[in-house]
């Protein structure tokens, strides 16, 4: 893999990770389109953790208030119950396990068939048009203030598990589904992001354990780390950009870029 290669690459990876656009959909549809091989194993492990270290960047404070809660609810014993009525921190932890349910489950059921749905560059087009559909009409959600709680977590994780199918944008359903649910705006991304924590990890994890099985003959450590850095700033700023949008209610914007991506290739196909 050329340097240039690893730098695109890792600035798609970052981009199409966090923006509402679909990272698996572009990934499926270039490949056919182009005709590309999937990127090697370590490279593929390596812009996950970049994008995995953008989002602690962003809300690393968060981050480590939820970690530090969590072990001191565990600690507390029979206390924990009371706990989750007076710290906030704690109570987003067992949210956050709870949201994370869903996919978790549905990838150790349906592995192979989501695996297949990978296969289908023209099932992913349909799917982001139906990505699309969910993000348009958030112009109209009403934010009522609410914080995310234990029925919302579970609707959130399962829009998450839905995003499994290629072409269904993870962080777009998800914060979409903050949005319907009443959740406030910045509540609704960062519960989004955080919830990609878990969902990232497990991803790195999973390709980590195949390099195990297969180590490759020799890494080429400049490209590697190039598309990894590139993958870390363009997730950076674009949990920042997003941020920004869902702010100002204007989500709907990506819909017409998945619309136009997904018609683009079906038309193109025909």
């Amino acid at each position: 893999m050329s340097i240039l290669n690893a730098i695109i690459l890792g600035l798609l990876q970052g981009l199409t990770e966090f923006l509402p656009i679909s990272s698996s959909g572009h990934l499926v549809l270039f490949k056919d389109l182009l005709g590309v091989d999937n990127p090697a194993v370590f490279f593929i492990v390596s812009v996950h953790f970049g994008t995995l270290l953008a989002v602690l960047t962003v809300f690393w404070r968060l981050a480590v208030n939820i970690a530090v809660s969590f072990f001191k609810g565990i600690a507390a014993g029979r206390g924990a119950s009371a706990r989750l009525k007076s710290d906030r921190y704690f109570k987003l932890a067992v949210l956050l396990i709870i949201g994370s349910l869903p996919a978790g489950l549905l990838g150790l059921l349906l592995d192979r068939r989501i695996e297949l749905a990978f296969s289908s560059p023209t099932l992913t087009a349909f799917m982001l048009l139906v990505t699309g559909l969910i993000l348009w009409p958030t112009r109209y959600a009403k934010s009522t203030g609410r914080q995310v709680s234990y029925k919302g977590s579970l609707l959130i994780g399962a829009a998450q598990a839905f995003a499994m199918l290629p072409g269904i944008s993870r962080s777009g359903v998800t914060i979409s589904t903050g949005l319907y649910c009443g959740v406030e705006a910045d509540q609704a991304v960062e519960f989004s992001f955080l919830l990609a924590l878990p969902a990232i990890l497990g991803a790195t994890l999973l390709k980590a354990r195949e390099l195990l099985v297969g180590p490759p003959q020799s890494l080429p450590l400049l490209p590697i780390f190039l598309g990894t850095v590139a993958a870390y700033l363009s997730g950076y700023l674009a949990i920042k950009w997003l941020l920004r949008i869902v702010r100002r209610g204007r989500l709907d914007w990506f819909s017409y870029y998945c619309w136009a991506v997904g018609l683009a290739y079906l038309i193109a196909r025909r």
